[in-house]
């Protein structure tokens, strides 16, 4: 009583075809297929980032350090 028959199956698989027609759902599954790989390549695009070296990233705050702070000249 509690599962789903192969007659339950197959009437959901006829009505689900009435709805979306029998040449939308292939079109569906491979969109769903691109997007699935899009992200996978997305995720491995940021694993291949490398990191910062570290002179390079001490030489960028020590220059951002020696540059002198701009004063305010609006106040009086």
């Amino acid at each position: 009583m509690g599962s789903f028959s192969i007659w339950h199956w197959l009437i959901v698989l006829v009505i689900v075809l009435l709805l979306f027609g029998a040449g939308k759902i292939p079109k569906l599954m491979g969109d769903m297929a691109k997007g699935v790989k899009a992200f996978k390549k997305g995720l491995n695009e940021e694993d291949d980032v490398p990191a910062a070296k570290p002179a390079e990233s001490q030489r960028l705050e020590s220059e951002a350090a020696a540059q002198p702070a701009e004063k305010d000249t609006a106040r009086h």
